[in-house]
């Protein structure tokens, strides 16, 4: 099994994991300037969290990983990113919405640091890597200011 390494964030939490998963999606940008990325076509995303904390749950776990694939797998794999309610379908919506690599990393963010604000330990998911390709990926990192206070 090949092993991958990703860029690191510095923190001073004392507990990091990562959790890495593999989405089969297919999406298309609504946008004429986007040239082939026009017609609908398909990726398997590689996906990787880094979810950090001081804190674990109840149950010893920083967060469980069945949740963070449920989060994002469940809703994603197999079908047309541009299906679902978070991304624009029509090049009359927003630029920020198309399913573009950068976007679905920043809503992956969202829906998993939306999860994690509702756990008691309060874990931050510090960085999203969306790899669309062998070789292009994209990283998110939020900023400070995007964490729930």
């Amino acid at each position: 099994m090949l092993h991958q390494f990703y860029p690191q964030v510095q923190h001073d939490y004392r507990y990091e994991l990562n959790k890495d998963m593999h989405l089969a999606a297919a999406h298309f940008i609504p946008a004429s300037a986007a040239g082939k990325c026009t017609n609908i076509h398909g990726h398997t995303y590689v996906i990787n969290l880094t979810i950090a904390g001081d804190e674990l749950d109840d149950t010893g776990f920083l967060i469980d990983f069945k949740l963070l694939k449920d989060i994002v797998h469940k809703r994603f794999d197999h079908s047309l990113l541009n299906d679902h309610n978070e991304f624009g379908e029509s090049e009359t919506s927003d630029p920020e919405t198309f399913p573009t690599t950068e976007v679905v990393a920043r809503t992956i963010w969202q829906l998993v640091q939306r999860e994690l604000d509702r756990s008691s330990n309060k874990p931050c998911c510090i960085q999203v890597l969306v790899r669309e390709t062998p070789t292009s990926y994209v990283v998110y990192r939020p900023k400070k200011g995007d964490f729930q206070s």
